[in-house]
C-alpha cells in the first residue's frame, strides 16, 4: 500500500528538511503544501486548536478536497492546520509530527522527535539522537569537487567551521564570536592548514563582525550579509571537504549534517559563564521566556539542546572545541565512533510510518 501524502512546510528551514526527507524516504506520493502563518498565530492556534484562523490562507497553498491518507508536520504554526485537515477528513488521517507538538502527544499517531525536548521513548513517540536529514559524504561529493579549485590554495587540512545563532537561552554576542574564532585558531595552529567557514541567517551581524576581526588563521567565509562573493551557496561543498568540522552546538540541524560525514566533529559550546542575570541580553524576550519555560513549564514543553551535545560526546561522535589543543598536544588522536549509521534515523521513522498503514518495510 501507498498513502496518499501531504507535507506541510513552513518558515522555518530546519523544519522543513525534516519533513521532507521523512516524506522522500517513504517514497510515497505526496504533495507540498506552503503554509504562511500570521504574525498573530499563537493566540488562535492555541486557544481553538483545529482551525486555520492563524494562517494566511490566500498566501498558502490550497487545502482542499480529496484529502491525504497522512500528513507530516513539524513546529508549532502547522499543528493546528494538520489537526484541521484530520477533522475536515472526518478523523480519516493519519497525523505525524516531527520535533516537539505542543498539543498533546496522544493528539498524534506519531512523533519524531530528539532528546531536547524531554519526550520519552515508546508508545507514539520515536526519539532519534540528531534531527532528520538526507545529506551524505557521497551525496556531496560532487559539490566538494566543483568548489575545490578555487580552495586549492589554502593549506589542508580543512577545518569547516558552521556558525549558527541565537537560540533558546544562547544569545550569540560579539563575545561568542570571539571565543568561537580564538577555539578555531587554537586548533588550527596546533595542527595547520586553514578554516571553512559558513554561517547562516540566524548569525547576528555584531557577533559575525567580532568572529571575523578575531579570526587570524587562512580561510575562506561565506556569509549570509554577503553572499554575492560566491556564485553558489559552498555550504554543501565545504562539508564534502572537510578534514574535521567545528560546529556551533545550539544548532541540531547543522551538528546532524556534520555529524553524517563521517569526520572528527568538535562542538563549541555558545553557553556563557557565570551569573546570565548580570547581562542585559539575557532579558531579551526569547532567552528570558526560554529560561521560564526551563523552570515553569511541563517537562514535554521544556527544550535542552545541551542533552543533545553531551551525548554526541558521550558516544564518541564529537569532541568539545575548547579540549582540542590539549587533546593533540598529549598525541591523543581520535576519529569518529566507528558504525554510527547517519541515516539510520530517517529509516527508523519511516519503519514506524509505515507500520500505522500495516505496509511492509521497504527494502
Amino acid at each position: 500500500m501507498q498513502a496518499k501524502l501531504w507535507t506541510l512546510l513552513g518558515r522555518k528551514a530546519g523544519d522543513n528538511t525534516q519533513v521532507s526527507t521523512l516524506a522522500a524516504e517513504l517514497g510515497w506520493p505526496v504533495e507540498e503544501k506552503r503554509i504562511l502563518a500570521r504574525a498573530w498565530e499563537i493566540v488562535p492556534h492555541l486557544l481553538l486548536g483545529e482551525t486555520l484562523a492563524g494562517i494566511d490562507r490566500a498566501a498558502s497553498s490550497p487545502l482542499v478536497p480529496p484529502w491525504p491518507d497522512l500528513v507530516i508536520s513539524a513546529g508549532r504554526r502547522n499543528e493546528p492546520v494538520a489537526r484541521w485537515i484530520r477533522a475536515q477528513a472526518g478523523g480519516a488521517v493519519k497525523l505525524v509530527h516531527v520535533g516537539r507538538p505542543w498539543a498533546r502527544p496522544e493528539t498524534y499517531d506519531l512523533i519524531v522527535t530528539t532528546p531536547q525536548y524531554f519526550l520519552p521513548e515508546g508508545g507514539n513517540v520515536l526519539v532519534n539522537p540528531l534531527p532528520l536529514h538526507s545529506l551524505t559524504r557521497e551525496g556531496v561529493a560532487t559539490d566538494a569537487a566543483r568548489l575545490a579549485p578555487r580552495l586549492a590554495h589554502l593549506p589542508r587540512p580543512f577545518t569547516t567551521v558552521l556558525i549558527g545563532g541565537d537560540s533558546g537561552a544562547f544569545v550569540f554576542t560579539p563575545e561568542t564570536g570571539r571565543r568561537l574564532a580564538e577555539g578555531v585558531g587554537r586548533l588550527v595552529a596546533a595542527t595547520g592548514g586553514s578554516v571553512l567557514v559558513s554561517d547562516s541567517a540566524r548569525t547576528p551581524a555584531p557577533a559575525r563582525r567580532a568572529f571575523r576581526a578575531a579570526l587570524d588563521v587562512p580561510s575562506a567565509c561565506y556569509w549570509a550579509d554577503a553572499r554575492d562573493d560566491w556564485p553558489e551557496n559552498p555550504y554543501r561543498g565545504f562539508l564534502g571537504l572537510a578534514d574535521r568540522f567545528v560546529v556551533t552546538g545550539e544548532s541540531m540541524s547543522m551538528l546532524a549534517e556534520a555529524a553524517a560525514m563521517g569526520r572528527p566533529l568538535y562542538v563549541f559550546d555558545p553557553a556563557e559563564r557565570g551569573a546570565w542575570w548580570a547581562r542585559a541580553h539575557n532579558w531579551g524576550v526569547k532567552p528570558l521566556s526560554h529560561r521560564l519555560a526551563m523552570r515553569l513549564a511541563p517537562r514535554r514543553m521544556r527544550r535542552d539542546v545541551g542533552r543533545i551535545q553531551a551525548a554526541l560526546v558521550a558516544e564518541g561522535r564529537a569532541r568539545w572545541l575548547e579540549e582540542a589543543p590539549a587533546l593533540i598536544a598529549a598525541g591523543e588522536g581520535w576519529s569518529v565512533a566507528a558504525g554510527a549509521d547517519p541515516q539510520a534515523g530517517v529509516r527508523r521513522a519511516a519503519e514506524r510510518v509505515r507500520a500505522l498503514f500495516s505496509c511492509p518495510v521497504k527494502a
